[in-house]
């Protein structure tokens, strides 16, 4: 997320992306890449799809200042390279204590981004604090190319053209942006154009999460079953315009880059090639509309991480999760350390070694995808169960990895759920 190497220091490689700093990293088996810390519940918004459930103020068991430092104090000590602290929320801006926490992070070496929202909150004295403690990278959340979209999700009139400026003051004050879009029934037609209004605002990455029932989420339409491919393979046409692309909870993008890649015919129409639907045409036909020829390779990330995988969330109350849209917790960082849990837990074990008994586990993307375990645990209550968003049969009915027993998988459905 964060633009400069945590392998040499925050000013080293201002260029680099993060993909390329992934791909040096063979094994996340006892290190993770990225750690999100929900900093507060506290927020200004109430998004109809809010995973957090935020609130107006904060959350009375939050996690104190010492106890933040304590987890930059662990990441710290984990080794080259180290993981990236995102601080989200609710509104991580709202956290009384952002200033302390980001400058102990600078003096510890730990690359911070931040993930807040956009509320008053979002100013040029707040950025400019940021910036003199070492962060150089914001996301934010745009879910709609018109403000009536956009709006209707974040339940702010003006909110839209709030979120456009704001990218444009992150960017004046030296941020590398990045932008987050929640795929849902209600925007999927708009992703064309939102994609040209991010590429026209200078976004370097578009960050497309595909929605998981999690707190309000629960409540917001998800994208039909035949449409996942569409939008994946759409989104490989997105990201050959100077833009990089990633996926939320939809890793088998990366299957859809792999096979677009290795095309029979590089001049081959992919919507005829993979028998693709209506949305993909359309949607394809608007991007080219709005923005011409491909400009750029493919730019898409190529680390095969995942909820577990390279990635850990710690919620605002200590917890540890998988992820954020997946709510089984595996402990709490006020008993044992975040790196701790996330390498001794037999869940997050299994999943980094694709040890699952079904079809994702048969697939020769295994590894490098392994389905979104929040919407296999979601569907199913299995967190190491079949991803029903990826419509692929894997030819082999081998195994790829032989299953590791787990145990009564009750403890998962009961005792570990988000509390």
């Amino acid at each position: 997320m964060p633009d400069w190497d945590p392998m040499t220091g925050p000013t080293a490689r201002p260029d680099a992306t993060i993909e390329d700093r992934v791909r040096r990293t063979v094994s996340f088996d006892r290190v993770p890449r990225l750690v999100f810390w929900e900093t507060t519940k506290a927020c200004p918004l109430a998004c109809v799809h809010c995973r957090a459930v935020a609130q107006p103020d904060p959350a009375p068991d939050e996690l104190s200042t010492e106890e933040g430092k304590a987890i930059i104090d662990e990441l710290a000590g984990a080794g080259r390279p180290v993981p990236v602290l995102i601080l989200t929320g609710g509104d991580c801006l709202q956290r009384p204590d952002l200033d302390v926490l980001t400058a102990y992070a600078q003096h510890a070496g730990v690359p911070v981004a931040i993930s807040p929202s956009v509320s008053p909150s979002l100013n040029a004295a707040k950025l400019s604090m940021l910036y003199a403690n070492g962060v150089r990278t914001a996301s934010l959340s745009l879910d709609g190319a018109v403000a009536e979209t956009h709006e209707r999700v974040r339940q702010i009139p003006g909110h839209f053209d709030a979120t456009v400026r704001a990218i444009a003051l992150l960017q004046e004050h030296g941020f590398a942006v990045q932008v987050n879009s929640a795929v849902m029934a209600q925007n999927v037609g708009e992703l064309a154009d939102l994609a040209a209004l991010l590429v026209r605002s200078g976004v370097r990455t578009w960050e497309v999460f595909f929605l998981i029932g999690v707190g309000r989420g629960n409540a917001v339409a998800e994208i039909a079953d035949d449409e996942y491919e569409d939008v994946c393979h759409f989104l490989v046409d997105a990201a050959r315009y100077q833009m990089t692309v990633r996926t939320v909870e939809a890793p088998f993008f990366r299957r859809v880059r792999d096979w677009r890649s290795k095309k029979t015919e590089p001049d081959s129409d992919p919507a005829v090639e993979f028998a693709l639907g209506p949305l993909y045409r359309e949607l394809r036909a608007r991007l080219r509309e709005q923005m011409g020829e491909p400009t750029s390779p493919v730019l898409a990330p190529t680390a095969g991480t995942r909820d577990g995988k390279g990635i850990v969330f710690v919620a605002h109350d200590g917890r540890v999760y998988p992820a954020g849209f997946l709510p089984l917790s595996l402990g709490t960082v006020r008993d044992r350390g975040v790196l701790q849990i996330y390498r001794d837990d037999p869940v997050l074990q299994a999943i980094r070694s694709a040890q699952f008994p079904g079809r994702c586990g048969r697939c020769e993307y295994a590894d490098e995808c392994g389905g979104s375990r929040a919407r296999a645990y979601a569907a199913t209550g299995d967190p190491l169960g079949d991803d029903p968003a990826c419509r692929y049969v894997p030819p082999s009915a081998t195994l790829v990895r032989a299953p590791r027993a787990l145990g009564d998988q009750s403890e998962f459905k009961e005792s570990r759920r988000w509390a």
